[in-house]
């Protein structure tokens, strides 16, 4: 293996680290007068020199005896994972020795240890970003209350992230209005693009009634199975609401907020003003518009290298508060979603890109970074400037990245819909209600509606589903049983809707014959 002074200096320092917090745990076994084996344990400590060692195998050793061992490692954590999972699933009743348990523990941090220190190899955020993934899963695992304690870092990511959006939108889609388009070319994408988002939305909604319908996931399941949770207390939304929440009464309030479409309607208004204002006076505001542009998307290449650390602190909280056990729990929904979803990837998008020839290799590699994050924090909102940012380094037009990303967030929700089209109906199979067709379209289509705008939050979904559910007359009750694994579902799908607004705007840049991959614009950004 190619010699690593960074490498060698980050194995020292977790060698060093573990060293002293094994000696302030002897420090405060000393001080409680305890007895060390209630309060001091092998497993407390191990991991890091199990770390540590395996960044050290990858510094010293060649490249194919490194990959021989990377491979053991990974072929004996999965066959001990498959034997764990069989032994649950099947009442094998075998108990494991703490011996062997242990040592398949610490093989499983000395694995880590490779797919870490491999990263001062690889040196891309990406990598960085997917190796924060699996840590953090193993943390939340092994150490569930301080994985709970980490989410005050993904908190400060959000938060960072949060306070990019208003101010990028804004310049960017003035910039893009006023700077480079006209009103017939704004009007243009404008209709091009809801005509689009109408279309692929629809077709979510078809594979999610389907795949519901299908699996029946809902089917069987008793209420005394429903665990009591805090749910926010909705009311439903009448069509009059929905329609005045899209403008903006103020610009403030809204930035505050974080609502994207109102900043979206906002700023296009403030574009099109723009144009109509004389040259001499348009120039100072476009000017200003176009360095803020730029400033912000700067101020975004510093905040993603917080990103692996916020992203791991993400899984680490989720783990730990849910465990993995509760991936087997409602497994029939789980999968109903994630196959949904992947049908709708193979089946709708994947033929749009083969229709409008995208580079598909080049895309997946734009993406995988935003998506990752929107995977992790289960907020498109997170993703979205260094997804635009992804988009302009592909050949879009930063204009076209600028009106329809954001406008996509809240009318091209592909995973969203597609999820609330098969939670209502789960929620209807769970308390034996019989929908018919019908009844299933105009429930759906509604959600569609009042989904509008839920981009960025959390878990927004499964607050519009219960003011559905009220609408409708449907029990609350199997919304509880969804809450349980609604974060895992909500990864899957907010992801989903990264991906479906990535593919939007290539789209309308090449329906608008404005995609240029050896722009000027995409060779300053380097993804």
């Amino acid at each position: 293996m190619k010699k690593n002074r960074p490498m060698l200096i980050a194995v020292i320092c977790v060698f060093l680290l573990a060293i002293l917090l094994q000696v302030l745990g002897f420090f405060e076994v000393i001080g409680t007068g305890k007895d060390f084996n209630g309060i001091f344990t092998l497993k407390d400590h191990l991991p890091l020199y199990c770390v540590a060692l395996g960044g050290l195998l990858l510094y010293l050793l060649p490249k194919k005896a490194s990959t021989i061992i990377f491979g053991l490692l990974f072929i004996s954590f999965l066959s001990f994972s498959a034997f764990l999972l069989l032994n649950t699933q099947f009442n094998w009743n075998t108990n494991l020795s703490l011996e062997v348990d242990t040592l398949f523990f610490a093989l499983r941090w000395v694995m880590l240890g490779f797919i870490v220190f491999y990263g001062f190899i690889k040196k891309t955020l990406t990598f960085w970003i997917l190796v924060a993934l699996l840590v953090g899963i193993s943390i939340g695992h092994d150490f569930p209350f301080f994985g709970q304690g980490l989410q005050i870092f993904s908190q400060i990511f959000l938060k960072m992230i949060k306070v990019i959006i208003a101010p990028l939108l804004f310049a960017t889609l003035v910039y893009g209005i006023a700077g480079h388009s006209d009103i017939k070319q704004v009007g243009r994408m404008g209709w091009k693009s809801l005509l689009y988002f109408e279309i692929v939305t629809t077709f979510a909604l078809i594979i999610g009634l389907i795949a519901i319908n299908v699996s029946k996931a809902g089917v069987g399941i008793k209420q005394a199975a429903a665990v009591a949770h805090d749910i926010p207390k909705v009311e439903a939304q009448t069509a009059k609401e929905v329609i005045l929440h899209i403008f903006p009464d103020s610009i403030v309030k809204s930035m505050a907020g974080g609502d994207v479409l109102q900043i979206v309607i906002f700023s296009v208004l403030f574009g099109i003003a723009l144009i109509m204002v004389p040259m001499a006076q348009r120039k100072p505001l476009i000017n200003l518009t176009e360095s803020l542009s730029e400033t912000m998307f700067k101020f975004t290449n510093l905040v993603m290298y917080f990103a692996p650390i916020g992203v791991g602190a993400a899984m680490a909280y989720t783990v730990g508060h849910m465990g993995l056990g509760v991936l087997v729990n409602l497994f029939h929904l789980l999968i109903t979603l994630y196959i949904a979803l992947i049908v709708f990837i193979l089946v709708i998008l994947l033929p749009i890109a083969l229709i409008i020839k995208l580079p598909i290799k080049r895309f997946i590699q734009a993406i995988a970074e935003p998506v990752s994050i929107a995977f992790a924090t289960t907020s498109s909102e997170a993703a979205l400037p260094r997804a635009m940012e992804a988009m302009v380094s592909i050949g879009v037009p930063r204009k076209i990245v600028a009106f329809v990303m954001p406008t996509g967030y809240s009318f091209n929700l592909d995973g969203t819909t597609l999820y609330l089209a098969l939670a209502s109906v789960f929620v209807a199979q769970a308390a034996n209600i019989n929908l018919t067709l019908g009844h299933q379209i105009v429930i759906v289509f509604t959600l569609m509606l009042t989904s509008k705008g839920v981009a960025g939050v959390p878990r927004a979904s499964l607050v519009i589903l219960l003011g559905t559910a009220a609408s409708f007359g449907l029990p609350t009750w199997p919304i509880f049983i969804i809450l349980g694994i609604d974060e895992l579902m909500d990864m899957a799908r907010t992801s989903v809707n990264v991906i479906g607004n990535c593919l939007a705007s290539v789209v309308i840049a090449k329906w608008e014959g404005e995609f240029d991959p050896n722009s000027e614009e995409a060779k300053e950004i380097s993804i």
